[in-house]
């Protein structure tokens, strides 16, 4: 079994996948196969029993299908089996994102005494940037002149333009002023590239010494930044850009939370 998900990890590095998507397959599959005891031979009964098993174990459906896509992947084209895999994609949880206002995000950062904490998470919020993207901003990314930030090989390998908020603007130059173009702008203490988790936890502990008591994480400052433009009035395709979305249907769920259009309908009750 470890040659198959050796295998596996290398199909995957050849078509470069994302190091994200990597990881969570060769582990998906890992869990697939030791749950048949090593049996590689594929069996869609086995896959629709152990998917079913998820589900009531309450996963998600976006989890499930993310199981069935990396078996799909493995048996297509690690193990060669030409047989489609006829199971129907879970339907997924149409959740509404969580969103903070203005004053509770003004609240978060107004805890944070740490200059590198306070820099990061308000530009994940003043950018509307994954934690992903925070984590591997280099210092040749933030174009100054143009009031632009340079996301590279974001989700789905793409890259593209934000915007670099102007307050953060001095503030990012006296950070990066002894860095070199190449190097990370917010490096870990060790050296290198600071771990997601890392940033995630500095997120919360200001969230619960802040006292907000929503249930939030660190993608709510991104969910935050879209509802935001969306509330100024700002153009939905433009939007959608910033964001990096490929579909205006995924730009568009933010329309259901901002404070302007439903919230203004009065009931005729």
């Amino acid at each position: 079994m470890k040659s198959v998900l050796q295998k596996l990890e290398q199909e995957l590095r050849v078509r470069n996948y994302s190091r994200k998507t990597v990881r969570n397959y060769c582990a998906l599959v890992k869990e697939y196969l030791y749950s048949r005891e090593g049996e590689l031979e594929m069996n869609e009964a086995d896959i629709k029993d152990f998917l079913d098993r998820k589900i009531r174990a309450g996963k998600s459906g976006s989890t499930v299908n993310l199981y069935l896509n990396a078996l799909k992947f493995f048996y297509r084209n690690v193990m060669g089996d030409s047989r489609k895999i006829e199971i129907r994609y879970a339907k997924r949880n149409k959740t509404l994102p969580q969103v903070l206002s203005k004053e509770e995000i003004e609240r978060i950062l107004g805890v944070i005494r740490n200059q590198k904490h306070w820099l990061m998470l308000a530009l994940t919020y003043g950018a509307g940037l994954r934690v992903s993207e925070v984590v591997s901003l280099k210092v040749w990314d933030l174009q100054y002149e143009r009031g632009m930030i340079r996301i590279k090989c974001a989700k789905g390998k793409k890259d593209r333009m934000t915007i670099l908020p102007k307050k953060l603007r001095g503030r990012l130059k006296a950070w990066s002023a002894f860095l070199d173009g190449k190097d990370y702008i917010f490096e870990s203490e060790r050296g290198g590239k600071l771990s997601e988790r890392t940033l995630q936890k500095v997120f919360d502990m200001a969230v619960e010494k802040a006292g907000i008591k929503k249930s939030v994480g660190l993608h709510s400052l991104r969910h935050s930044f879209a509802t935001h433009l969306i509330e100024k009035g700002v153009n939905l395709r433009y939007v959608q850009e910033l964001l990096g979305h490929s579909s205006i249907k995924t730009t568009q769920r933010y329309t259901q939370v901002t404070e302007v259009g439903l919230s203004k309908v009065e009931s005729p009750f």
